[in-house]
């Protein structure tokens, strides 16, 4: 090991910030022995030592849900992919699950890319679906109500024009978009628990 190596500025820069006393000495000390860093070295000075302005004026009801809106999507990026059901799931187990559950594939599709609203789904056939991607209702529930994902380029190539995002719709009207007959959308939307 070099002990005359001379430290980096992030080295230089940590040493500083955890100072007992980031004041006027301390700094004056650091930039003649480091005068290469004095730039960073004041920057980080004048970080350290700035006054934090208080607020008193409480938000708005409005910039609050903008803000637990927000707060909701950062907690639950980080775990996109445990929280996604559907991940695990390969193409042909998707195509099994339609056939199980007796839909289209597209109606499989609108669940994975989040474009149905969950509460209009009856509760036996979202069991019924949990059960099926070994998921729980909640978890499903939490999966659901996340911002709708951006439409999937590998289903681009058919299409005649860009694939868009859509708005979720309610499950009945899923099931009318995807040419579901009307015995099979009303036995669907009676399937309660």
């Amino acid at each position: 090991m070099n002990l005359n190596r001379k430290p980096s500025c992030e080295d230089v820069l940590d040493a500083f910030a955890v100072e007992p006393q980031a004041d006027h000495e301390t700094l004056e000390r650091y930039l003649r022995t480091y005068p290469d860093y004095a730039d960073d070295l004041i920057d980080l000075s004048r970080e350290l030592n700035r006054r934090l302005v208080e607020d008193d004026t409480s938000l708005s009801s409005e910039d609050s849900e903008v803000i637990d809106a927000a707060w909701k999507r950062h907690a639950l990026s980080g775990s996109s992919v445990q929280s996604d059901p559907f991940a695990r799931l390969s193409a042909e187990d998707m195509r099994n699950l339609a056939h199980l559950l007796e839909v289209p594939r597209q109606v499989i599709a609108a669940f994975r890319e989040r474009r149905v609203i969950v509460s209009s789904v009856p509760r036996g056939f979202l069991n019924r679906l949990a059960d099926a991607i070994r998921a729980s209702i909640k978890d499903f529930q939490t999966f659901g109500s996340l911002p709708v994902t951006e439409p999937t380029f590998a289903r681009s190539y058919k299409a005649h024009a860009k694939p868009i995002r859509t708005e979720p719709v309610t499950f009945e009207q899923l099931l009318c978009d995807a040419g579901v007959t009307k015995e099979r959308r009303i036995a669907l939307m009676m399937d309660v628990d």
